[in-house]
């Protein structure tokens, strides 16, 4: 099945460019049932668990989440799908919404393909990377799609979009089955999950996830070629600095004393350590 109907795609790319573009705090959309419901389907039916392929693990401070590498874990129905993200009626309704010609998908599916987050899972509030170095291109567009159905504001795993100062989320997006979100990709387009999923055990939040590129970008948008970005909410950022600050105190506090151990060792004849 042909996903992106040239026609139909354009026009539709058309008529919520302006949406786009006014969104706040930076261009985005939100897209529901966004593709055929035969499709999603099928996406659903194939994704794996996380015990069913090779997941690349993410373990760390800033990010809890399972990822795809390449194009080689992908079910058949799949694979079709994704490679039809590539196709140039997605381009063109893509170019269409976000006003940026000459976008170019990604063969390599680098940082991207299919994610899946655990109970307990999280990502950090953050800017993505911005230069693609296999391919020497600019990172331009994030195109995600949702495949969790049924999924309640309680479970969290809500896509935060946060402001460029990061001191207030500024729109919460719940992973809802069958949802677009497409939204420009700068040095300041903030975003992430970073409350942790209370979903029930047995389910885990699915996604797709596509990014797109252009030969150059903006001369206001330009920078140096970085990796992610990550940020600090403003709760994190109080908390770590008066943890420092204890720290700090404690070391202050704690200074008098040391010196007059090692004073001691000297006065009887004792190796300093």
């Amino acid at each position: 099945m042909t996903i992106f109907e040239t026609e139909r795609f354009r026009q539709l790319g058309q008529q919520q460019s302006s949406a786009y573009a006014s969104a706040d705090p930076f261009p985005h959309i939100v897209i529901d049932d966004f593709l055929p419901t035969e499709i999603c389907e099928q996406l659903l039916a194939e994704f794996p668990t996380a015990e069913q392929i090779a997941w690349h693990r993410f373990d760390k401070h800033h990010s809890k989440k399972l990822a795809t590498r390449g194009d080689d874990q992908f079910g058949p129905a799949t694979r079709q799908v994704m490679h039809q993200f590539s196709s140039a009626a997605c381009l063109t309704f893509l170019e269409a919404l976000t006003g940026i010609a000459g976008l170019m998908p990604d063969p390599h599916f680098e940082g991207g393909g299919l994610h899946q987050i655990e109970p307990g899972g999280f990502l950090k509030i953050h800017a993505d990377f911005n230069y693609h170095t296999k391919l020497r291109l600019d990172r331009r567009i994030n195109l995600i799609v949702y495949l969790n159905k049924d999924w309640r504001e309680e479970y969290n795993g809500h896509l935060e979009l946060w402001d460029r100062k990061m001191t207030h989320s500024v729109r919460k997006i719940l992973p809802v089955y069958n949802r677009c979100v497409v939204f420009s990709t700068t040095d300041w387009s903030y975003h992430g999950h970073p409350e942790k999923l209370t979903c029930p055990p047995d389910r885990t939040r699915k996604s797709l996830a596509l990014y797109y590129y252009t030969n150059g970008r903006p001369e206001e948008e330009q920078s140096n070629a970085h990796g992610t970005l990550w940020q600090e909410r403003p709760t994190n950022r109080f908390r770590t600095a008066c943890v420092g600050a204890i720290r700090g105190l404690a070391a202050v506090v704690d200074s008098p004393g040391i010196i007059l151990r090692r004073a001691a060792r000297v006065l009887a004849g004792r190796r300093v350590e």
